[in-house]
C-alpha cells in the first residue's frame, strides 16, 4: 500500500525537489506551501496523488487544522517532513527582536506544531516517521548567521528527545542535516540591519567562499527516498560531502578542550 507524506515547505528547493521524487515513487504527498501556486505543476501531472495546502508553520492552530484534513483526505500520516525554514543573515549582535522572535517562529516552533500534531495519528497507528530538516549548522557554526545556527540547535535538542519518547510507539525521528546547498536560503533577502563592527568578519567570509562546498539540491533525492523507504532509518543523516569533515574538525576541539579541563570540571563536582 502506498504511504502517504506531508511535506512543508514544498513550494521550491529541497521541498519541491523531494515532493515530486515522491509522487514519481508512488507516494501521495500533502504538500505545504505560503504560497501553493507553485505546485500547479505537479497537480496537473500527478492529480489526486498530491493535495497541495496552503499553510503558514507559525501558526499553531492552522498546522494542527492542516493535519487533520490531511488524515481525513487520504485516511492516514505515515511521514511527516519538517522542511518549512528560512535563515536569516546577520551577527549576533544586529538581530533585532523581532527578527530573532520569527527566525525561532518558523524554524523551531513551525517544526515542533506540526510534530505535535501528527503524533497522535502515529502513536494510534502504531507507526511513523517525522524527519526533521535540520542542517550542518544545529551541529557546527558558522559567523554571522547566529541566529540561524540557534534555532537548528534547537530542533536537534527536541528531535533527540522526541526520538527517545516515541520508539516505545513505532516512531522513528530523523534528523536530515545538510551542508550549504544551491538553494534561495541564504540570498532570500532576510539581512539584519548591519553594523560596521562586523563588516571584517563578513567580508573573510564572502572572500573564502568556495562554490565546490555547495551542493546540488536534485543529488539529494536519492538520498532522501532511501531514507524514506528505510525499514530501520537513521537518527541522523547528513546530506553533502562537507558536513561530516566539518563535524568531526568540530567535536575533535571541543573533546580537546573538555579534556584540558577535565580536572576543573571534575572538582566541581563535589
Amino acid at each position: 500500500m502506498s504511504k502517504t507524506i506531508l511535506i512543508s515547505g514544498a513550494s521550491k528547493g529541497f521541498g519541491k525537489a523531494w515532493t515530486e521524487a515522491f509522487l514519481e515513487k508512488g507516494y501521495k504527498v500533502a504538500a505545504t506551501a505560503r504560497n501553493i501556486d507553485t505546485l500547479n505543476d505537479l497537480k496537473a501531472k500527478y492529480g489526486d496523488a498530491i493535495l497541495p495546502l496552503k499553510l503558514d508553520v507559525n501558526k499553531r492552530e492552522d498546522s494542527f487544522a492542516i493535519v487533520e484534513k490531511v488524515k481525513n483526505h487520504f485516511g492516514t500520516i505515515d511521514i511527516l517532513i519538517n522542511n518549512a525554514g528560512y535563515a536569516l543573515n546577520g551577527a549576533v549582535e544586529e538581530a533585532s527582536e523581532a527578527e530573532a522572535r520569527a527566525q525561532f517562529e518558523t524554524n523551531f516552533f513551525g517544526t515542533l506544531w506540526l510534530t505535535q500534531a501528527v503524533l497522535p495519528i502515529m502513536r494510534n497507528q502504531k507507526s511513523g516517521h517525522i524527519i526533521q530538516v535540520s542542517s550542518i549548522l544545529g551541529v557546527a557554526t558558522l559567523p554571522v548567521i547566529g541566529l540561524y545556527n540557534a534555532s537548528k540547535f534547537a530542533v536537534e535538542g527536541l528531535s533527540e528527545t522526541l526520538a527517545s519518547e516515541v520508539k516505545q510507539f513505532g516512531i522513528n525521528v530523523s534528523l536530515v542535516e545538510p551542508n550549504g546547498y544551491f538553494t534561495d536560503i541564504w540570498g532570500n533577502g532576510f539581512h539584519s540591519e548591519s553594523i560596521p563592527a562586523y563588516d571584517g568578519i563578513k567580508k573573510a567570509l564572502a572572500d573564502g567562499h568556495d562554490p565546490d562546498t555547495f551542493g546540488q539540491v536534485s543529488a539529494t533525492v536519492p538520498a532522501i527516498v532511501k531514507l524514506v523507504e528505510a525499514e530501520n532509518p537513521p537518527l541522523r543523516l547528513f546530506l553533502g560531502k562537507i558536513a561530516l569533515p566539518f563535524a568531526k574538525q568540530t567535536y575533535e576541539q571541543k573533546l580537546k578542550t573538555w579534556e584540558e579541563w577535565a580536572d576543573v570540571s571534575v572538582a566541581g563536582h563535589g
